[in-house]
């Protein structure tokens, strides 16, 4: 009998090991990985995770299994020279994996690593299936993430729970955002821009978030799911007979109603809606919620009352919950938080590389005492809108990160957080912020940096390291006080006139590198190029940094140009605006070699989840309208979102961008032939694009590293 317990023992450990998150992990990065490590699970009340050598095996050891995976990740970067990024998820593994000499452990007292910000649901992820969802839950595991918000399928909770309150099909459909506008929506900001949805829509995203919250479950990752805040459809009052209040308008755009905390029937709704999140989605431990997000107007509303009605509704649905708010403008309202017994508020301080409002002084949003007695995150926002570009603050990011944990606001500061509007850019960044929890000291810059690149490429190269010592100095060094919304945005990208120096309405963009160190960066990474050829990192690095080194040579030309107008030297405008367009059609060129910089994908991606042409074209449009834009004719010219999520992407740099500068540029051509000046109606010509259907492919086009050579002699 004891021989049969320890038979059953060891068959019982073998289905274990076989079902292991991290097993099927490496099988997806190559077939077969998993046979080359040997994977060990040990209890520890502080996440870690060991490398080590068993035979000819990597062992990798952790206390659950994202930290196995962080473990994982980490030996592919720095013993084996494989980096896995956005861009490629997958990798050859030698026969024999390199050896780990000796054995190396990494801790983190840092609980809670965070990742997402509802933009990024619609500016990245709006159109993703499960292939795409699966690629990024492993990627979340690889970087140590094991708190994510998981908003996928929310809307189908809400078209139930507004359902069982008597709303209609069409009123709800009326409430519920497109596919491309629904992190708004959830934010509190709008109602229905971009629908209605069809009853496919719904039926989809429910599998897709089941699929989606079944592996993070797996993994020991836990889901943010968003909880109740009191929002309400805008005429709740005359349909419900509910105490509401009219949070007013965001960028031109009706906000939902709020609840007030006091209706009698705040918490009958709030009921009705965790129990749906729950038999769809089960319980979660934590949820996010954000009333009165960015300017929503608090007039007549007890916000200490709010406060407690929104946790006291949380707790019902589980009693363990906690709130994730995001810190970002006044929000989360003092008043609001200040009576949350401690432990149950984690705050996301979103901005922390530019604007922290955990303590620091130096901010300009400075809370004098934080957070107070609530936890917090050190979270990096990095991108607004999605837009493609270089931008960080590479060293400032490291510093502050150590100066807020030894603060006397670290004791309250249990992690880190990926709060980016958009993802799959700036990788170097990213990568930076996911290893600040398991490095216990301050490290120098640009040691750090070359042991990336060396990850990345998998080989060591003088000329790469110059090429980005010179980016990480310049481009990824804008200084601290600095608050611009992301990336140095593309003069090709921006409404024409006269004075361009912002594409979005809210950039705050300073001048802060010179565009000739970009230019002379890319010239000194092809250098290297041949010796990469293949190598997917590099390429995709190369296409980037070389279309930013076209976009810094637009910025050196325009002022050319519009100066020559303003001199009515008609030959030198004539020049400058044919060498400004040209410049637009040599970026669109060199992004068609990579998919990853094509507008053809996102739109693929959207239509490929329509089951009708009908919907394949809603689904479209959507994609369309958001990258330009964004809303209808009011927010766009009047709310400030027209082109606030632009792309340098091919096909829209030559279809719409660059078709908006030459009917300007003709114009301006008529101007100093003497015909009057008359005003452009841009939102029309902008809409047409929006409505249009042509086909543009996902395809890459060209040789990279030829393509990339050809363009950079014309433009150095």
């Amino acid at each position: 009998m004891k021989h049969l317990c320890i038979i059953c023992m060891i068959f019982l450990s073998t289905i274990v090991r076989a079902a292991s998150p991290v097993q099927g992990l490496l099988e997806r990065i190559d077939k077969g990985a998993s046979r080359k490590f040997v994977v060990e699970q040990v209890k520890s009340d502080t996440d870690f995770f060991e490398l080590d050598q068993k035979g000819n095996k990597i062992l990798v050891r952790g206390n659950n299994p994202v930290s196995i995976a962080t473990g994982v990740n980490w030996y592919l970067k720095y013993y084996a020279g494989i980096h896995l990024s956005w861009n490629k998820m997958t990798a050859c593994l030698p026969d024999i994996l390199p050896p780990v000499p000796q054995k190396e452990r990494h801790e983190t007292n840092l609980t809670h690593r965070y990742d997402f910000n509802y933009c990024t649901f619609s500016y990245t992820m709006a159109f993703w299936d499960w292939e795409r969802w699966e690629k990024e839950i492993d990627w979340m595991a690889l970087h140590g993430i094991n708190l994510p918000l998981a908003m996928t399928g929310i809307d189908v909770v809400w078209y139930n729970m507004l359902e069982k309150l008597g709303y209609s099909k069409d009123e709800i459909n009326e409430f519920i955002a497109g596919p491309a506008f629904q992190g708004w929506w959830l934010m509190n900001n709008l109602e229905g821009w971009g629908g209605p949805n069809p009853d496919s829509w719904y039926k989809q995203r429910e599998v897709l978030q089941k699929q989606i919250l079944k592996r993070m479950r797996e993994y020991g990752i836990h889901p943010v799911l968003p909880g109740y805040s009191g929002m309400v459809p805008h005429n709740a009052k005359e349909r419900l007979g509910l105490n509401v209040s009219d949070p007013g308008l965001w960028c031109g755009y009706r906000r939902p109603a709020f609840l007030q905390p006091t209706d009698p029937r705040f918490q009958e709704i709030a009921g009705l809606y965790y129990k749906e999140m729950e038999r769809l989605y089960g319980k979660a431990d934590f949820y996010s919620m954000d009333p009165f997000h960015e300017g929503g107007n608090v007039a007549g509303v007890d916000l200490n009352a709010a406060g407690q009605a929104i946790w006291q509704a949380m707790k019902k649905a589980n009693p363990k919950a906690v709130w994730v708010a995001q810190a970002w403008q006044a929000n989360p309202r003092q008043k609001m938080i200040e009576n949350l017994p401690a432990g149950d508020l984690i705050v996301l301080d979103l901005f922390s590389e530019s604007r922290p409002q955990w303590g620091d002084p130096e901010s300009t949003w400075y809370r004098k005492e934080g957070f107070g007695k609530h936890d917090w995150l050190y979270c990096m926002l990095l991108n607004y809108g999605g837009n493609v570009g270089l931008h960080g603050k590479m060293k400032h990011v490291i510093d502050e990160f150590y100066k807020a944990q030894s603060s006397p606001f670290g004791k309250t500061m249990k992690g880190i957080g990926m709060t980016m509007e958009g993802s799959e850019n700036n990788p170097v960044m990213f990568e930076l912020l996911c290893e600040l929890p398991w490095r216990a000291e301050a490290f120098d810059k640009d040691q750090w940096l070359k042991s990336y690149l060396k990850a990345r490429y998998g080989q060591t190269d003088p000329a790469v390291e110059e090429a980005w010592e010179l980016l990480s100095n310049t481009i990824y060094n804008c200084p601290p006080q600095n608050t611009q919304q992301g990336t140095h945005e593309s003069v090709f990208c921006a409404r024409p006139h006269h004075n361009v120096y912002e594409v979005s309405s809210w950039s705050e963009m300073k001048p802060y590198y010179n565009p000739e160190d970009i230019i002379r960066a890319a010239g000194i990474l092809l250098s290297a190029a041949d010796r990469f050829k293949g190598n997917d990192n590099f390429e995709y690095d190369l296409t980037d940094i070389v279309r930013q080194a076209v976009a810094e040579k637009g910025r050196l030309v325009y002022p050319i140009m519009t100066n020559a107008y303003k001199a009515g030297e008609k030959k030198l405008f004539d020049s400058a605006s044919t060498r400004f367009l040209e410049l637009i059609l040599l970026q669109d060129k060199l992004l068609a070699t990579r998919p990853e910089f094509k507008v053809g994908s996102w739109i693929e991606k959207a239509r490929n989840l329509g089951n009708t042409t009908e919907e394949k074209d809603l689904y479209e449009w959507n994609a369309r309208v958001q990258i330009t834009t964004w809303g209808n004719r009011t927010a766009a010219n009047h709310g400030g979102l027209r082109d606030y999520a632009h792309k340098e992407w091919n096909g829209l740099l030559k279809d719409f961008y660059y078709n908006r500068w030459k009917i300007w540029i003709e114009q301006q051509k008529e101007q100093l032939n003497g015909s009057p000046a008359k005003d452009i109606d841009f939102y029309a010509i902008e809409e047409q694009w929006t409505r249009q259907n042509q086909p543009y492919s996902s395809q890459p086009e060209g040789d990279v590293l030829e393509t990339a050579k050809e363009v950079y002699n014309q433009i150095k």
